[in-house]
C-alpha cells in the first residue's frame, strides 16, 4: 500500500470480530481504552480483561466485570498452555486532571506452545525492551507503536520513534513484528504517513528488509 495516499481510517464493525476470550488494556488513556467499546465487548462475549495495578477500580465503577490486574512480570496462566505476562514500559497514565500516574501503564507477553507475542501498548525507548527478550523471547510476533514521536525532544519519553521501534524489534530478538500508533489521528507533528516513510529508511539503515516489518491497512486482518 502506498502510505503517501492513504485513505480516511474507517471503523471496523464489532460484527467482524470473532468472539474475543481475553482483552488486554495497556494503560488508561482514552485511544487505548474506550469505555463504549469495552462495554460492548464484554456484554457480547464475557471476555476476562486484564489491566495494570489501579485500573480495576475504574472498570468496576463503569460496571465493567471479569477483570484482573496485574503487575510488572507478574504472570498467570489462561489455560495448559498459554500464558500471559505484564512487562515493563515507559510512559504515563490519567484520564483527568487528578490522577496523572496514579495507576500502572505495561506491555503484555502471551506465551504459546507456537511461539510468544509481545504488544508493547504505548511506550517511549528503554533498556526493558532488551530485557524482555532476555527473559521471555524469542519473541515470534511484536506488536509495536512507530507514531506520535515528533517533536522528539518532547515524545520521546514517552513515545518511540520508528528508528526506535526497529532497534526494539532487535532487543526483542522477534523474527516478525507489526506497526500499531499511526495513520488513525494525527496526534502529533510526524502526521499520518511520515511514520511509515520513517520505518522503511530505519529498515534500510540496519539493512533488515520490509518484510520484517509489517504496515497492514487500516482494519486488516493478518494471520500468523
Amino acid at each position: 500500500m502506498d502510505w503517501s495516499q492513504a485513505p480516511a481510517p474507517t471503523r471496523v464493525a464489532l460484527r467482524r470480530f470473532a468472539p474475543i476470550d481475553a482483552i488486554v488494556i495497556s494503560h488508561n488513556h482514552y485511544d487505548h481504552l474506550d469505555v463504549s467499546t469495552l462495554r460492548r465487548l464484554a456484554a457480547r462475549d464475557q471476555p476476562r480483561i486484564f489491566v495494570g495495578l489501579g485500573i480495576k477500580a475504574f472498570l468496576d465503577e463503569e460496571k465493567i466485570g471479569n477483570v484482573t490486574e496485574l503487575d510488572w512480570w507478574q504472570a498467570l496462566p489462561l489455560s495448559s498452555s498459554v500464558k500471559l505476562t505484564a512487562v515493563p514500559a515507559q510512559h504515563f497514565s490519567g484520564r483527568g486532571l487528578r490522577d496523572r500516574d496514579a495507576t500502572l501503564w505495561a506491555g503484555w507477553v502471551l506465551g504459546t506452545s507456537r511461539g510468544n507475542l509481545y504488544y508493547a501498548g504505548d511506550t517511549g525507548y528503554g533498556a526493558f525492551f532488551k530485557e524482555i527478550g532476555q527473559r521471555l523471547g524469542p519473541i515470534e510476533l511484536a506488536i509495536l507503536p512507530i507514531g506520535a514521536y515528533r517533536p522528539e525532544w518532547f515524545m520521546a519519553p514517552i513515545h518511540i520513534s520508528p528508528a526506535q521501534a526497529v532497534q526494539a524489534h532487535q532487543d526483542l530478538r522477534a523474527r516478525l513484528s507489526i506497526a500499531t500508533h499511526f495513520g488513525t489521528f494525527q496526534l502529533a507533528d510526524d502526521g499520518l504517513t511520515e511514520p511509515v516513510t520513517d520505518l522503511r529508511k530505519a529498515l534500510r539503515a540496519q539493512n533488515l528488509a520490509d518484510s520484517v516489518f509489517l504496515v497492514l491497512p487500516e482494519g486488516a486482518g493478518w494471520t500468523l
